[in-house]
């Protein structure tokens, strides 16, 4: 059903109906786009703010990606009907809308293309969608070929949705001197001052074509009549209708009549995408007439700038695979994008920095700059990042969340250990309420100092309307109900700062923060420990939770991973609180948020609560905080638990769990569905989600948890932290300018950990001098192991 291509850069489903969601993304600097096995898609871009150019049938909110996303006759998408002009046979490629089974079928997700393979009684069609390094643009390559003995006619008819794209304005025509059909609009507006923007905004939605058809439509009612879209009534006539829309839903679809001899193949080259005006798309023509073969060079250096910091050879193949491949892919994607969002979240502009870190770490520092900026001279950060002077806090950034302060010493502790780039602390940044400029280092002060700070009578810090979890918004509306995690995340944020100072030398300073998280571990462990567990806040009402009382939400993820990242937990604590998550909150597909998920509405923590059980923050495996807790276990030296739920975030290894999940293993999606213990039945589906918090995570958890190959001041600390069942791996680790060549292997007479480099041992096991170009040769050498098999269930 489903193969990785042998260099490990592709993957490729052979059934369009099983994993009927399974799906592949691109993006580039202005645009991302997703879509589905049966050529289903849903592409955005931005103008500055996000916009569509391939919209649903009826008007929607500005939404990219909604969890898992239910596909319909009309969702937008990219097709191809072909008929037969002798039987009159249709059928369509991918698969939908027709829905017509296919002899032979494939859809393989690249890194940089998405191809579709389809083939019914002897007709192929080859679709293949690249992108352009900048512009908002699908470039389209579908070739038909006869796979018969026999000559063949037959119609093909390329059909891009294009949908309702105003309530104000909206049509569409052929254009024959751009040989393109143009569907055009205005955005709706209501305030006289929008105008202004709406009337620079790329409003026509274009399908251009390099081969000239032989018939047209534009009018989607006309081009379905009575058959709808699955066999539509123009498709069974001679030739489409060649008509224009007038205030009716657009849609582009081509006509190419083709005799093709046996074996004979004819290729076809379209652009689809968004324009302010003829003349922008006639340049266009212009740019692409001989430019695919460009563009593709184009957007593959840019991915190239890519540059993953680790690079594997393990007993998991599959693992390999989305460590080498699609890990940095998916991190370069959140750090390059910021998730095609002109206001991205305080929380995710950080952590996906701080993924930048391990693949173009100069885009990392840039955004830890940027976001300070934007820093309140009082220490508070903003709910969002404004990455224009235009853009306004918009959907989730207009709720006061409490948290966004907490992952600036965090995140930045891992640029440092990867980059050793300390003068990044010396550089002067403004506050976005003040002109006084002051240094990285002064900022990052105020920032801990407003966590310490923010905490009531008891020392507990403030909720308000959310935390990292964003519908957790009734605890604290009132002023007085406080985070639990949160104060974990405090006193965690405490001591990264403080090991940042004492690595440039201010241990005065550094003593003063450690002092301060250690008085709020002691607080935690008086207010929130429950006597198994950590409880997850206290309401405006005085009312712990997530606690044992509870008969659901008894126990959180996320106060267990930070009651150990923090300190608090100690030997005993953690025992007993990690025994708890295994046996109530981990499944077959990762660690659940919470559970029991609720099943009704609960009034002192809000609408987390009333969201689906078993969904999202209400007891989904949310990958975010599972990856929390991994990074928790390996620090706390449980290196087989944390690869047991490491391996378990990524759909496999085996065509059963894929199939479970739903989802190809090309991206680490932001939840499976959980309440595995209350709704098994559906327990494992993925959301499809591809923009998470989760990566960053991921590949921290892999340089510095799994391979153990840490930054620190001197060198690269190397301290493997393999799972009991492997013997060796072999890592290519590129640090600070060269690239180190790691092998780990157990031996039977290793009693410790040995590390050797270039022949010589390493007695603290740290590379130190690490020189620009030179070449490092490194021999790990384990003890075997004395937990036989564990960590294997994957």
């Amino acid at each position: 059903m489903m193969n990785p291509s042998k260099d490990g850069d592709r993957y490729i489903l052979h059934d369009p109906v099983k994993m009927p969601k399974a799906s592949g993304f691109l993006w580039n600097e202005n645009m991302m786009l997703h879509a589905t096995c049966q050529g289903y898609v849903t592409a955005q871009f931005m103008q500055p703010e996000p916009a569509k150019y391939s919209h649903p049938p009826l008007m929607e909110a500005k939404t990219f990606l909604l969890p898992e996303p239910s596909y319909y006759a009309h969702h937008p998408g990219r097709f191809v009907y072909v008929k037969d002009e002798e039987s009159a046979q249709v059928f369509s490629a991918p698969y939908a809308p027709v829905h017509r089974r296919p002899d032979v079928f494939s859809f393989a997700v690249g890194k940089q293309d998405l191809t579709w393979q389809t083939e019914c009684n002897g007709i192929e069609i080859t679709m293949r969608l690249e992108l352009p390094r900048t512009e908002p643009h699908e470039l389209w390559t579908i070739t038909v070929t006869n796979k018969t003995g026999d000559a063949r006619r037959i119609s093909v008819y390329p059909y891009f949705t294009v949908g309702y794209m105003s309530w104000m304005n909206q049509g569409g025509a052929y254009n024959p001197e751009l040989q393109a059909v143009v569907c055009s609009s205005v955005t709706p507006y209501q305030k006289y001052h929008d105008y202004a923007k709406v009337k620079t905004y790329k409003d026509k939605s274009f399908l251009l074509a390099y081969a000239l058809p032989d018939a047209w439509e534009t009018c989607q009612q006309r081009f379905e009549g009575e058959g709808g879209i699955g066999m539509p009534e123009s498709i069974l006539q001679p030739a489409l209708p060649c008509g224009e829309c007038h205030y009716e839903m657009p849609v582009a679809v081509l006509q190419y009549r083709l005799a093709l001899h046996a074996g004979e193949s004819q290729q076809m080259r379209f652009v689809f995408g968004p324009a302010k005006d003829e003349r922008a798309i006639a340049d266009i023509k212009t740019r692409y007439a001989d430019g695919f073969e460009a563009a593709r060079a184009e957007y593959g250096g840019y991915l190239a700038q890519c540059a993953p910091a680790v690079q594997v050879q393990t007993p998991d193949p599959d693992l390999d695979n989305y460590i080498n491949h699609w890990l940095p892919r998916q991190a370069f994607f959140h750090g390059m994008t910021n998730r095609l969002s002109s206001d991205p979240q305080t929380r995710n502009y950080i952590q996906d920095a701080m993924g930048m870190t391990y693949v173009k770490p100069e885009v990392g520092r840039s955004a830890f700059l940027f976001a300070l900026s934007q820093q309140k001279r009082s220490g508070a950060m903003p709910d969002g990042i404004l990455l224009y002077p235009e853009a306004e806090l918009k959907f989730i950034n207009q709720v006061p969340h409490s948290d966004h302060c907490v992952w600036l010493p965090i995140c930045m502790a891992a640029y440092l250990a990867e980059t050793a780039d300390h003068g990044l602390l010396d550089e002067k940044v403004p506050f976005c309420d003040s002109d006084e400029r002051l240094t990285v280092k002064q900022h990052m002060d105020l920032a801990v100092d407003w966590l310490i700070d923010d905490r009531d009578e008891r020392g507990l810090n403030y909720i308000r309307q959310g935390d990292w979890n964003d519908p957790m918004n009734a605890v604290g509306y009132q002023g007085k109900g406080v985070s639990g995690w949160l104060t974990m995340g405090t006193a965690y944020a405490a001591s990264a700062w403080a090991d940042i100072l004492a690595d440039t030398g201010k241990n005065d300073e550094a003593a003063h923060y450690r002092a301060q998280a250690e008085e709020i571990n002691r607080i935690i462990n008086a207010y929130f420990w429950d006597g198994d567990w950590y409880a997850r806040g206290i309401t405006d009402d005085g009312v712990r939770f997530g606690v044992k009382e509870d008969d659901e939400g008894r126990i959180y993820l996320n106060s267990q991973s930070w009651g150990i990242l923090c300190g608090a937990a100690d030997a005993q604590k953690k025992a007993r609180l990690m025994k708890a998550v295994e046996e109530q909150l981990e499944s077959p597909y990762g660690a659940e948020m919470l559970a029991p998920a609720y099943t009704n509405m609960r009034e002192d923590i809000g609408r987390l609560t009333q969201k689906y059980p078993g969904v999202t923050e209400n007891g989904s495996v949310y990958n975010h905080a599972s990856a929390f807790y991994i990074y928790a276990l390996y620090l706390a030296g449980e290196e087989d638990h944390a690869y047991r739920l490491l391996r378990r975030m990524l759909p496999g290894a085996d065509q059963a769990d894929i199939l479970r999940r739903g989802q190809l293993p090309v991206f680490i999606p932001n939840y499976y569905r959980g309440a595995y213990r209350q709704l098994p039945d559906v327990a494992g589906r993925s959301s499809h989600l591809f923009c998470t918090g989760t990566i960053s995570w991921v590949y921290r958890i892999v340089v510095e948890g799994l391979f153990g190959v840490k930054g620190v001041g001197e060198g690269l600390e190397i301290n493997p932290k393999l799972p009991s069942h492997w013997d060796r791996v072999s890592i290519i680790r590129r640090f600070r300018g060269t690239q180190i060549r790691i092998k780990a292997e157990r031996r039977q007479d290793a009693k410790e950990i040995e590390v050797f480099c270039n022949g010589k041992p390493l007695r603290d096991r740290v590379l130190k001098d690490i020189r620009e170009g030179e070449s490092y040769e490194v021999l790990v050498v384990l003890p075997q192991s004395s937990v036989e098999g564990k960590g294997e269930d994957i």
